[in-house]
C-alpha cells in the first residue's frame, strides 16, 4: 500500500517541530485536490496524510507546511508563511518519506526512508 509521510525538526531549536499543520495534495488539472492534512505530532512526525486504504496514482504531489502559525506560537518572527515541497510519485507501491529541516529563515528537504 502507498505511503507518504514526513517529518519536521526545528534546526534552530535543535528538537522536533511539534503542531505543525500539513496538507497533502495532488496536482488535479491547473490546481491541487487535498488528500489529507494532519499536524506533526511530539516527534515531529505526520504518518497518517493518506487516508486509510487508499492507494496512490502516478503522478505530482504536494506537502504544504504552516510554518507561520509554527513559528507564531513560539513567538518567533520567521521569512516563510508556508512552505511548498513539490514531488513526483512513479511507483505507487512505494513508501515516500519527505523530511524538513525548517529555522526561521531557511529550510531544506530530501527524499528520506
Amino acid at each position: 500500500m502507498s505511503a507518504i509521510t514526513t517529518h519536521v525538526l526545528d534546526t534552530a531549536r535543535g528538537r522536533p517541530a511539534e503542531g505543525i499543520a500539513v496538507k497533502l495534495e495532488v496536482r488535479a488539472g491547473d490546481g491541487w485536490k487535498l488528500l489529507g492534512q494532519g499536524r506533526t505530532d511530539a516527534n515531529g512526525r505526520c504518518n497518517a496524510l493518506v487516508p486509510e486504504n487508499a492507494r496512490l496514482d502516478p503522478g505530482t504531489y504536494r506537502l504544504v507546511f504552516d510554518v507561520g502559525g509554527y513559528f507564531g506560537s513560539q513567538h518567533t518572527a520567521t521569512f516563510y508563511e508556508v512552505i511548498p515541497i513539490v514531488f513526483i510519485i512513479r511507483d505507487p507501491e512505494a513508501h515516500y518519506h519527505v523530511p524538513l529541516l525548517v529555522s526561521p529563515y531557511g529550510y531544506s528537504t530530501y527524499r528520506g526512508s
